[in-house]
């Protein structure tokens, strides 16, 4: 267990996390900008995110009824060190002369996996941490260095790298991945999962049982199941935009005419939106409701996949993006904070992952109908379509009203003797 009181915990946590977020958004920017050196079909460059994204759908519920089993610390330790030893790999080949993609296809699996483990264990390792007291702020915090490190300083670094070379631009994010490694070492401590008397004093069962108990969980919970399906059908919207955007976007043929570090700069107007976000969410939430706050987030959701297709002023298409930065950081801290408090810690890893299989489940999905409806018939539609899907969400919002969403944290769960809210003594903050 942690040190109760112990704060540095916290920030070696939050230093760690903010060094692998720069790590995925300097990768995740160059891969396709790589892979635009080999082919221009749209269903090709589609297929990077699809490979990033597809271990989601298939490794998320194995992965989370491990976290359960697993300490979480050493999990993210040992996900850190695959995803840099993948790219160390990768450095190698642009400099013999052998690159493919293939091979790209392959490193980006590998880094999907080894991400699965990762972010499935770091979700669930924060209630102890810093205690279910504290996670509005926690959260808040944790969203945005990460979304500072991905979104803001990952990819207009990942830009700029590719054009120095594909060599720089995947020996850097190995580098970080290390760093993160070296950090998360400060986090002292025991992070198995929290286990009540009679679940401790149960026959262990098998990993397929163990992975069942989580899905009846979240799929029992209509809150927890309404959110999922919901950020499951966002995703694969935003999926589908992203995983073709770069063509939209880069080259002078383009509608928006950007180069390669000038795409990567537009994409941190969501970041810039997101961090101050983040930052004023819990304040948002109270003021506004947690209700409202949602669906503000999904219009300016759709907001942001509509306004690329309507405008080529990259000035007009920043300032949404960083509307929509903003909604996506309100929405994270209203959602996981809330998770976190509805589900005991036995449980939580296995319920992040269920959640995670709904929510990002979608996402290789919504990558290869971007490629396909891109090109069967054009860029634009991918943008309708993401639209409409965002609007469908308003629909799902009577469920999440604000009586719903404290009678979910007032609920008792069954087995562990005591409210959500009560499982965990604050430990820092």
């Amino acid at each position: 267990m942690p040190t109760p009181g112990h704060r540095s915990a916290f920030w070696w946590l939050w230093t760690s996390s903010g060094l692998s977020n720069a790590a995925d958004g300097v990768l995740k920017t160059a891969l396709p900008l790589v892979a635009l050196r080999y082919t221009d079909s749209p269903v090709v460059i589609a297929g990077i995110p699809l490979a990033l994204s597809l271990p989601w759908l298939v490794a998320s519920l194995p992965a989370g009824a491990l976290a359960d089993r697993w300490d979480r610390r050493r999990t993210m330790l040992v996900a850190n060190l695959v995803r840099a030893g993948a790219l160390v790999a990768l450095v190698a080949v642009p400099l013999t002369g052998t690159g493919s993609l293939v091979l790209l296809y392959g490193v980006a699996v590998v880094i999907g996996t080894a991400e699965v483990f990762h972010d499935t264990s770091a979700q669930s390792i924060l209630p102890r941490v810093v205690g279910r007291a504290e996670l509005d702020r926690a959260n808040g915090r944790l969203y945005a260095v990460e979304v500072t490190a991905n979104q803001f300083v990952g990819p207009p670094l990942g830009g700029f790298l590719v054009a120095a070379g594909v060599a720089v631009a995947t020996g850097a994010p190995a580098l970080l991945w290390v760093l993160a490694v070296l950090a998360l070492l400060g986090v002292r401590g025991t992070f198995r999962a929290g286990r009540t008397d009679a679940v401790a004093s149960a026959p262990r069962t098998t990993l397929r049982a163990e992975v069942g108990e989580g899905l009846r969980f979240l799929w029992q919970r209509p809150v927890l199941r309404t959110l999922a399906l919901m950020v499951g059908v966002s995703n694969l919207a935003e999926s589908a935009m992203m995983a073709v955007f770069v063509l939209w976007a880069v080259g002078p043929d383009s509608p928006l005419g950007l180069s390669e570090p000038g795409y990567g700069a537009l994409m941190t107007s969501v970041a810039v939106g997101a961090v101050l976000g983040s930052l004023a969410a819990t304040w948002i939430a109270g003021r506004l409701g947690r209700t409202v706050s949602l669906a503000l987030c999904i219009l300016v959701a759709a907001a942001s996949h509509a306004v690329p297709a309507l405008t080529t002023s990259v000035l007009v298409v920043a300032g949404v993006w960083a509307l929509a930065g903003a909604g996506i950081a309100v929405w994270n801290v209203v959602t996981v904070s809330l998770r976190q408090r509805l589900t005991p810690d036995h449980l939580l890893g296995r319920l992040n992952s269920a959640y995670r299989l709904l929510a990002w489940g979608t996402m290789p999905v919504g990558a290869l109908l971007g490629g396909l409806i891109a090109q069967e018939v054009g860029l634009v539609w991918v943008f309708a379509v993401a639209t409409v899907l965002d609007l469908v969400l308003l629909l799902c919002l009577p469920v999440l009203r604000e009586r719903h969403l404290r009678a979910a944290e007032d609920e008792r769960v069954p087995g562990t003797g005591t409210g959500p809210t009560e499982v965990m003594q604050t430990v820092a903050g």
